[in-house]
C-alpha cells in the first residue's frame, strides 16, 4: 500500500496571525496521526508573510509535542541557509525528545530570494557544496569515530533519517548515489516528474540507511463532498499561485466563486503548468485520480498538500483522502 503523508504549508489565513497558523497545524497534525497519514512535514521558507514555518526546527518541535506517534520532520531545511553543525545539533535534540519520530528533509535551494539571502549572511556559492554539506551532516548524526573532535551534542549517535528533496535531476541523482530516499516537489513543478524518478531509481546505490529506493513525489489535492465545492476550495491556491507570479507575498485567501475575474489569461496558463499534477473533486474524483497518478508513477508514498482557506474544511479535505487511500 502507497503510504501517505502531509506537507503542511502553515499557511497564515487574512484575517489571522502567525499563532493560528501555528496551531491549525499542529491540530491538523493530530487529526492526520488517527486517519493513519505516515508523516507531517513542514518547509522553511523565509520573509514571506503568508508562513510561518521560518524557523523550522521549532515548528517541528510544536507540532511533535501536540502527537504521539506520527513522524515529523523538515520538507525541508534549505541546507545552504546553515552550517551542518547546527542543524546536527537541532534536529538531534529533537531526535532525543522525540525518540523514532523525527526526518530530515533537505534541500538545496534557499528557500527565498536573493536579498532575504543576504540578510540571512549566506554565500548563494554556498549550494555549490551541498553534495558535501550532506554527507558532513550525515557523519555528525552518526556514531562518534575515534579521533573525532567536533560533535554534534545531541545529536551524535542519532542518526536522524535523511531525505533528499528536488525539483530537478539533480536531487535525483544525489539522492541516487548516496542511497537516501528521494521526494520530488511535484506540487509545484510537476514537469521533471518522471525523468526524476526514472534518474533515482536507476542509480540507486544501496546504503546503511536504505537497502532500495524509496521515492516520495508532492501533490496538491483538494478533496470536498463534489466536484464543485472542491473546485471552489481550490481558488485559494489558485490566487496564491498568481500571487507568486506578480511577487506580492500576502496572506492567504478565502475562496471566491469565479477564478478568472482574479488573474488574467496569461497566469491562468502560468499556473495551468504549475498545478498540472494537482487532483481536485469529490472522493470519487480523487479515487480516480490517485489510481492514475500511482499506476503511471509506482512511487512508494503520496506528500500531499490540500492548501484549503478554513481550517474545518482543510481538515475535511485530508480526512477524505485519507479514506480514500486507504480503499485503494
Amino acid at each position: 500500500m502507497t503510504k501517505i503523508s502531509i506537507l503542511d504549508l502553515v499557511r497564515v489565513r487574512s484575517g489571522r496571525d502567525a499563532r493560528d497558523a501555528l496551531d491549525c497545524s499542529r491540530d491538523l497534525a493530530v487529526h492526520a496521526e488517527h486517519w493513519g497519514y505516515t508523516r507531517f512535514w513542514v518547509a522553511e521558507h523565509h520573509n514571506m508573510p503568508g508562513i510561518a514555518s521560518a524557523a523550522t526546527s521549532l515548528v517541528v518541535a510544536h507540532i511533535a509535542a501536540g502527537t504521539r506517534r506520527i513522524r515529523v520532520g523538515a520538507g525541508g531545511i534549505m541546507l545552504p541557509n546553515h552550517a551542518p553543525l547546527v542543524i546536527a545539533e537541532q534536529f538531534g535534540t529533537l531526535a532525543t525528545l522525540f525518540p523514532g519520530r523525527i526526518d530530515l528533509g533537505l534541500g538545496r535551494a534557499p528557500g527565498t530570494d536573493q536579498l532575504t539571502l543576504r540578510a540571512l549572511r549566506r554565500n548563494p556559492a554556498s549550494a555549490e557544496t551541498f553534495p558535501e554539506d550532506v554527507l558532513e551532516l550525515q557523519a555528525l548524526l552518526g556514531p562518534v569515530q575515534e579521533g573525532q573532535r567536533i560533535r554534534a551534542v545531541p545529536g551524535a549517535g542519532t542518526e536522524v533519517p535523511l531525505w533528499i528533496l528536488g525539483s530537478s535531476l539533480f536531487g535525483a541523482q544525489l539522492a541516487g548515489a548516496f542511497g537516501l530516499p528521494f521526494a520530488f516537489a511535484s506540487h509545484f513543478a510537476p514537469t521533471a516528474l518522471l525523468p526524476a524518478l526514472r534518474t533515482y531509481r536507476e542509480g540507486f546505490r544501496p546504503s546503511s540507511q536504505l537497502s532500495a529506493p524509496h521515492a516520495m513525489m508532492g501533490v496538491n489535492i483538494i478533496a470536498a463532498e463534489t466536484d464543485a465545492a472542491a473546485r471552489r476550495l481550490a481558488t485559494t491556491q489558485q490566487m496564491s499561485v498568481a500571487d507568486l507570479f506578480r511577487g506580492a507575498r500576502g496572506l492567504s485567501k478565502p475562496p471566491i466563486d469565479d477564478i478568472d475575474t482574479y488573474w488574467t489569461a496569461s497566469e491562468k496558463a502560468q499556473a495551468a503548468g504549475f498545478l498540472a499534477r494537482s487532483i481536485v473533486g469529490s472522493p470519487a474524483t480523487v479515487r480516480d485520480g490517485l489510481k492514475a497518478l500511482l499506476e503511471e508513477t509506482q512511487v512508494d508514498e503520496l506528500m500531499i498538500v490540500s492548501d484549503v482557506f478554513d481550517h474545518a474544511e482543510r481538515l475535511r479535505s485530508y480526512e477524505l483522502i485519507a479514506e480514500v487511500a486507504g480503499g485503494l
